[in-house]
This record gives structure tokens, sequence and C-alpha cells, in this order.
């Protein structure tokens, strides 16, 4: 005898709260559904959920993104990076406290080795038919942040090579819940045979059909909950055997009915959070002005408060980190919430002189100060031109009628291109592909968990009289 299995899952909702009511409604009508069939359903995020840039996550420290995952009466999920290492230690070893689901991640322990409470490394399913599904979890690999905030994390191959070991001979179905992305998705379904199902997030890849590998089905479903994915398992129940799988997903643009209830739940929520985040941290006396592509006073003051943090040497800061200038007057964690809203985080790298002077030649460069950036952390709009500390800049206008960097002094003296400096910036620039010369950088120090926010706080206290 033949039986259907139903999977749902997100991922990747980053706190895009306006398409989770659809997705209740959605989730609730394939619920009905599939009991009137007296079909089985499972429902699983693949992390990622949380995101700091709302106010609603980060006046609650992401609780309330666990309330709508119990709300819906979510089975398992796995965290993401912005869940794993965004938040503080503390923040995150209580996050799933009130969690009615479980918790799946092998790879995730304490500094002593030791799995945290709330984390399961697998969970065994039994099916009505007495089939039994192991649902596996891993996630990526930021090593060095995850141990600045207090956490050891493993590789994600060898910890599914050990959790594989311990759940093949008793699972009849293996499914992982993977946050590492697609291309290492993609490995893992070429590399682990017993793997039955891959359901990834991170890098935010649309699979409408899911992608077979071997024996495997790799599936994904987008970003900020514009899709909803399911997977179809027909299982021969005789023989406990998965006879044929199918991906697919949906949109909820085109889903016509949202839960009115949890519509109202996020409007009572987000009210509540921007009253919690109504704190005064500072009283600024006048007006920092803030303009993308020319000199403006808030970039000035972002930068020096990154250089003082971080007692660096110098300086640098892209324009674009900030959304909106800062009216004088009294400011609040809701206003520079608004203003810096990035989970991007402070950090110091060593750079010699004839490197730093070619960052600089780079950035400065029209293409550049209007790339239109996503993604490694920042939720703005345009990178905007750079600034510094302790830094200036010599440019011209040449033949070609644009600006060129002529001459880069430090602290008033030609850079030395043989000096190594200690440059104060952010964590971004060391992640990705913007600027090589920093992410191949050999000693980068990293200050966690302080956001960019927390620094213009701080420095904002700091300017306020007593």
């Amino acid at each position: 005898m033949l039986e259907k299995i139903h999977l749902y899952h997100t991922n990747d909702l980053h706190s895009h709260f306006e398409n989770w009511p659809a997705i209740v409604q959605f989730l609730k009508n394939k619920k009905k559904l599939h009991e009137q069939n007296k079909e089985q359903m499972l429902l699983l995020d693949i992390g990622d959920h949380a995101d700091r840039f709302h106010p609603i996550t980060e006046a609650t420290q992401g609780k309330a993104n666990v309330t709508l995952l119990n709300m819906l009466q979510y089975d398992a999920v796995t965290i993401g990076n912005n869940e794993g290492i965004t938040f503080s230690h503390d923040d995150l070893n209580s996050l799933y406290d009130e969690a009615n689901f479980s918790i799946i991640i092998s790879n995730l322990y304490t500094e002593l080795g030791e799995r945290p409470p709330w984390v399961v490394p697998y969970k065994m399913v039994t099916l009505n038919n007495g089939v039994k599904l192991a649902i596996l979890g891993v996630t990526v690999f930021y090593e060095k942040f995850y141990e600045l905030l207090g956490w050891k994390i493993k590789d994600p191959f060898q910890s599914l090579l050990e959790t594989i070991n311990q759940v093949k001979e008793q699972a009849d179905i293996i499914i992982l819940l993977s946050h590492l992305g697609i291309s290492d998705d993609e490995i893992i379904a070429r590399e682990f045979p017993d793997i039955d199902i891959i359901i990834g997030g991170h890098t935010h890849h649309v699979l409408p059909n899911g992608e077979k590998i071997n024996h495997t089905l790799v599936a994904g479903a987008g970003k900020y909950g514009q899709y909803v994915g399911h997977i179809s398992l027909t299982i021969n129940n005789k023989q406990k055997m998965l006879v044929d799988r199918k991906a697919s997903i949906y949109p909820m643009d085109e889903q016509k009915e949202v839960c009115q209830e949890t519509e109202e739940w996020l409007q009572l929520k987000l009210a509540d959070s921007e009253s919690k985040l109504s704190e005064v941290v500072g009283l600024l006396q006048d007006e920092l002005t803030l303009d993308w592509f020319n000199e403006s006073s808030f970039p000035l003051f972002l930068v020096r408060a990154i250089r003082e943090w971080c007692d660096g040497e110098v300086g640098m800061v892209n324009s674009g980190m900030l959304l909106e200038p800062l009216s004088k007057g009294p400011v609040t964690k809701k206003d520079l919430h608004r203003i810096c809203p990035h989970p991007i985080n402070p950090c110091k790298v060593d750079l010699k002189g004839d490197v730093l002077k070619e960052v600089i030649v780079q950035a400065r460069e029209e293409r550049m100060e209007h790339l239109k950036l996503k993604g490694l952390g920042f939720r703005g709009k345009v990178m905007g031109r750079m600034v510094f500390d302790g830094i200036e800049v010599i440019s011209e206008v040449l033949s070609d009628g644009k600006h060129h960097v002529t001459d880069v002094l430090v602290h008033g003296k030609p850079i030395d291109p043989h000096r190594v400096y200690s440059v104060a910036t952010v964590d971004m620039f060391s992640l990705g592909p913007l600027y090589p010369e920093i992410s191949h950088a050999e000693k980068k120090i990293f200050y966690m968990p302080e956001l960019l926010r927390d620094l213009l706080a701080w420095k904002l206290g700091e300017n306020t009289p007593s």
C-alpha cells in the first residue's frame, strides 16, 4: 500500500512579516486538507527566521519569531547565521525557552564542547504507518564569529558524518535541514547517499521543482516568505520504503486569503516593540546630516565611533550604512534602529600601506559608491561614499571628467606603502568579495556582539552632558 506524507518548509524569512499572515492561512488550509485526506504533514523551518532589522525582532530579542512558529505548530527548525551570530550568547541561549518544537543542529556546542540544552542533533519521527523519519540539521560554519560569542561550531560535513552513522540503522528516511547554501547542499547530495531529502537555505535559492542529484532531492524556497516549499513523499508502507518524492513551491503573493488574527497580533506587537525601543540613549546638540555621495557629518560621526571603539589607528566606513540623518534633540533606540538596522559588527584589520591605498582607490570609484548591495548583513539601499577618520584622500578631476585619487595622507603624512596600519572598519568588508584585500588580511579582530547602532548609542551617550 502506498501512502503520501507532506513536508512544508520555510527558510530565510529574515523577519519580513508582511508575508507571514498569508503563510499562516495557506498552511492552516493545507493542514485541514491533509487531515481530511488522512495524510500526515510536517512543518519545518531552515533558519534565518529572525532578523534584527525588524523592530519586533529587535525589541523581543527574537522571541516574537518563536511565538509565531509556535502558533503554526512547527515540528522542527534549524538556526541560521542571523539567529546564531547576531544575537548575544545569552539572547541565543534563551531564544527558544518557550519553543514547542525541536531545534535541530548537530554542529553547535558550548565552549566546553557540550550540546546546549535546547539543541538536539537529530529528531526521530515515527509516522502513523510505522515508517521512521530521521530529521537532521546543520548550520553555516562561521567558526570565528561563534567563538567570539562563546560558542563552538563544528565542521558541518564532519558533524553530518557522525550523525548519519547514529541514525541510519534505525531510520527508513533521512531528511536534512541545511542552512549551508546551495553549493554545500549539492556537495552533500553527492557525498552522503544516505540522505534522501535536503531542504536548504542561506543562499536564498529558489528550486521550483527541486533538484535531483543521484538518489537525493534538494529543495529550497527563496527568501522573505515569498514562497512556501512543499515536498510530497510517496511511501510503500509494507516495505517501509520511499518510492517517490516531488518538490514544489507556492508563491505567497498569489494567496488571496490572509490570517486576520495574525495580522492583528503583528500590529499589536509592532506597537509594543516600538514603545520598548523608545528609550532615550543620548541628546544631540546639532543635527547630524547625511549625504551618501558627498561629505556630511553623520558618516564622520559613525566612523569616529568605530575607530575609537576598536582603538584603531584609522577608520573607514561607507556612508550608505546610515539610512537617514539624525535630528537634534533626544535620540532613542528606535531612532538608531531605523537609521542603522544592519546586523553588522565593527572589526579591526591590519593592512600594509600599499594595500590600504588600493582599497581606498577602489572605494572611491563611482561604481562602488553607487553599488546597490544585497547581503553580507547590509540592509541599506546603496554603498555610498567611503569616509575616513585619520585619513585624508586627495583627488582631482582628470580628462575623463571623473575624480581620481592622487594621494593619501595618514594623520597628515603621506601613506607609507611598507608600513602596517591598524584599520577600524566593519565586518562586512572582511566577509566577501567587496574588498578582497581586506578579506584576505591575516590579522582581523572582530568586536561582538555589539552592532554599529550600539556604537552610535555609546558615542551619543559619551557626547551628552550629564
